[in-house]
Formats: C-alpha cells, structure tokens, sequence
C-alpha cells in the first residue's frame, strides 16, 4: 500500500454536487475518506458510491460553523479511519438578493458557512498535519469573487477564502502542508439550478444561456472541479501552495 493510499480525507458538503464528485474521485485514488455535511443521512448515497467501488468511507453530520461539532466530527474522523491529512472545504450555501433586499442572517450565514467553516475546520486539521508533516488544504473558492450581482455576501466570503488560502500557505508550507484554491465557474449543481430558480429561467435554459458566455461552450460538471481539486491533494503538487485556479471554461481576470 502506497502513502497515498493511507492518507485520510475529509469533504465538507459532500452529500451532492462537487463535495460528492470530490470525495468519490479521491477515494478512487485510494484514500479513505470522511464524507461530511450538516445532514448525516444525506450522504449515504456518497458514502455507497465509495463503497461500493471498493472504498473506504464514512458519513458524518457536522455543522461547520459551529466550533464544537467541527472538534467532535474531525475527533471522529480521526478515531474512526485515522488522522486527516487532506481537507477539501466544500460546504456552502446560498443567500442571494441585492444589497437593499439582503438581511443580515443572509450575510451572516453565508459567511458562516464559508468562511468561519472553513477556518473552524482548517484549525481543526491542521494539527494532525502538522504531526504528520504533510497536509493538502483545498478551499472552494468562485468566480462569484470576482463580483456578481445580487451576490454581495457570496462574493465577499469567496474573495476572503482567496486571502485565508494565501495566508494558510505561507504559514503552512514549513510544515509540509500546501494549501490551494480552486474557484468554479457555472457547474451544473443542485446550487445553481436554485439560482435559476430565483431569477424565474428553467434550469436547462439557464445552463444554455450560460454555455454561449463560456468560452468552451458548455457549462462545468462536477467531476470538472474534482480533477482540479485532485491534483491539489495529491503528492505531485506538493510544490504548488497559495494558487487560485479558475476552473471555468475560460480565462477571468
């Protein structure tokens, strides 16, 4: 059995979407992986996939906002398949309206769940790196940092997951730990076909629109953003740390 196929893993909002795609795609490297969202039950289509192939994987319901669930649940994960060494923040959520419309617990949650989840569980991992003198950090940032309309509080938390990459880096890399972002584009997730949703377009329409202002001429699957996350977590990026990279069908600026 290789390193890589000891090391364990945890995805956050890993019950669908991209946090699914991720865990499914490094448990097919061979890690373990601890498949986390704020509903245990909700990941047992992700934790049967894995298995299912042969994997190894275990649900976990964790709010990763909160301090004490996020201690208990890595606790967990830890007892259950060993220290956590790779850690994919994934969990997100939506709260869009324009300025004058959005409602601080619109703020608030979303920055919560982003950004406050993502340092909760990064400190929480971290010292189990740290012993093990390797670590792999990749945050979900967007292309929603680079601005978007009526997306004020998505926008600024995935901005600020940007800088927190970029800073977890460099206090990081002594430990072996790299730590990376990777911002989507569209993905045709439960997510944006709420955001169709909202603005009132059927979500196969909404996707097509999408495509024609997308250089590739298609919107992202899942699997897309896993590739790149992959590579992050693995041994051969090890040279790679505090990089943002757009995986969006396009250049952005």
């Amino acid at each position: 059995m290789s390193t890589t196929e000891q090391r364990v893993a945890i995805v956050t909002g890993a019950a669908r979407g991209i946090g699914a795609a991720t865990a499914v795609r490094l448990a097919a490297e061979g890690r373990a992986v601890a498949v986390l969202d704020l509903d245990e039950g909700a990941c047992k289509d992700t934790v049967e996939a894995i298995t299912a192939a042969g994997g190894k994987a275990v649900a976990i319901g964790c709010d990763v906002s909160d301090g004490a669930q996020v201690e208990a649940a890595v606790e967990r994960v830890a007892a259950t398949l060993g220290a956590p060494t790779v850690l994919v923040n994934n969990a997100g959520v939506l709260r869009d309206n324009l300025l004058f419309k959005m409602s601080e617990s619109d703020w608030d949650t979303v920055m919560n769940v982003h950004l406050r989840g993502a340092f909760l569980m990064a400190k929480a991992c971290q010292k189990h790196m740290v012993d093990a003198q390797f670590g792999r950090i990749v945050n979900l940032s967007s292309s929603s940092a680079l601005g978007n309309r009526g997306q004020a509080n998505y926008s600024a938390a995935k901005a600020g997951l940007q800088g927190f990459t970029k800073t977890l880096a460099i206090e990081l890399g002594k430990f072996g730990v790299t730590v990376n972002a990777v911002a989507p584009g569209f993905i045709a997730t439960e997510m944006t076909a709420a955001t169709a949703a909202r603005v009132g377009m059927g979500f196969e329409d909404f996707q097509a629109a999408a495509a024609t202002q997308i250089p590739v001429q298609r919107v992202g699957r899942p699997d897309d953003v896993a590739n790149a996350i992959a590579f992050f977590a693995g041994d051969a990026a090890g040279f790679v740390s505090g990089q943002v990279l757009y995986v969006a069908g396009g250049p952005l600026s």
